[in-house]
């Protein structure tokens, strides 16, 4: 194992799939989309009428209802998940300011924000909340988990869209790696799905508008696919410097090997048409792990189901790793798109498939679009070997992160 490898020592999830480590991955193993239609008058009529609502969370622990009241959805599931991640990893004690926590979010409180839109128009100005623009600021929820868990040190909130996620976890990577802090708590989260939000991308043409069939409607890299479905959640890791870890006796699942970030400098919706940032993301987190592209024994790729995007995706691992490309695979078949935290949750199936060794299916993939040169793992789940693995996320404004993860 590398010098600069970063061990995962805790994972806390709240996700459509489950909201532990083994639920989570038994459903992505399973391949079976979690997509259903939504309830209430308020989506009635609406073009796009499905999604993967996450497992309802706990209450987070020490946390009162009229504190519960006061966070909208996605700090709740970022402060359920960090808070679990944290305990997962046996809670280790370390001074405080030496503790970091990274929150990756593209959105902020949409919620909170289309409630009290609602309540301006119906009541007044006197009827929105003073609270509001503490429930709506994206860094709440980094906030949030910072007060209760007592940590002073940096407490930061990374906005790169659908990388969010991935790019926090590199974030607290780096801090590790340069000695900066000696724990992270690092992940993402989000909660979007509004009528609004929901019409704002359908008219996009982002979304898939598989109304009569939510479960077949998510479809990475298949040739039938027409839009992604929203997801919401958040995923959390818990890093730690491995000496460090091994010290307490803490376990460990797996490590993180290496990270990169690139731009595509090319539109604020649409990759580079050539994947060029992709590329540049990939073939950087490589080197920043020390491992050579004959070396990665699957891509759990971004996937989104969309027609551009899984294109570009795919041509671009095929430009970084030839003819010879390993086992790719994708888990928003099952999720549907938890934006701000796809990239931590993918980062998490990842390295739970290196421990189960084997890769999941891509759910309700059935035939692969002509042109995309890749060995797409769909059906069934295929064994592999403990190789290191690759996990992509790419977002709106051009924003690629990758990761390299090992067990």
């Amino acid at each position: 194992m590398a010098a600069s490898a970063i061990a995962v020592t805790g994972i806390g999830l709240v996700t459509p799939a489950g909201n532990s480590a083994d639920t989570f991955w038994e459903a992505i193993v399973a391949g079976k989309s979690k997509a259903s239609l939504l309830d209430g008058e308020e989506f009635a009529g609406h073009p796009v009428r499905l999604a993967c609502r996450a497992v309802e969370p706990a209450v987070p622990s020490g946390t009162s209802a009229k504190e519960l009241r006061r966070l909208d959805p996605f700090s709740h599931f970022a402060l359920v998940a960090a808070l679990d991640a944290f305990r997962d990893a046996g809670s280790p004690q370390t001074d405080t300011v030496r503790t970091a926590v990274v929150v990756g979010n593209a959105v902020g409180g949409r919620l909170t924000s289309d409630q009290q839109s609602r309540l301006f128009h119906t009541a007044g100005p006197q009827g929105v909340s003073p609270l509001m623009p503490l429930m709506t600021m994206p860094n709440a929820a980094a906030a949030m988990i910072s007060m209760k868990l007592g940590t002073m040190g940096p407490a930061l909130t990374v906005a790169t869209t659908c990388a969010s996620g991935a790019d926090a976890i590199g974030h607290g990577m780096a801090m590790l790696r340069a000695g900066v802090v000696d724990v992270v708590i690092a992940g993402g989260c989000e909660a979007t799905i509004t009528p609004v939000t929901l019409a704002a991308f359908a008219n996009l043409g982002a979304l898939s508008g598989r109304n009569d069939n939510p479960g077949s409607a998510s479809r990475p890299f298949d040739a039938g696919r027409d839009g992604f479905v929203m997801g919401e959640g958040a995923a959390f890791v818990v890093l730690e410097r491995p000496a460090d870890a091994q010290a307490r006796g803490a376990k460990s699942y797996g490590h993180v090997l290496g990270y990169a970030s690139t731009a595509d400098a090319h539109h604020l919706a649409m990759p580079h048409p050539t994947g060029l940032g992709a590329q540049h993301a990939m073939r950087a987190a490589l080197a920043s792990a020390g491992v050579a592209t004959d070396e990665i024994g699957h891509v759990n790729a971004h996937g989104t189901s969309t027609r551009l995007n899984d294109r570009i995706e795919a041509d671009a691992i095929s430009a970084v790793f030839g003819q010879d490309a390993p086992p790719v695979t994708a888990t928003k078949g099952v999720t549907g798109h938890l934006l701000g935290a796809a990239g931590a949750a993918e980062a998490i199936a990842t390295l739970l498939a290196l421990r189960a060794g084997c890769v999941p299916p891509v759910a309700n993939h059935t035939l692969t679009e002509q042109g995309i040169e890749l060995d797409i793992v769909h059906t069934e789940p295929r064994n592999i070997s403990s190789a290191p693995a690759l996990s992509n996320s790419f977002g709106f404004g051009g924003h690629n992160a990758c990761l390299v993860m090992a067990s």
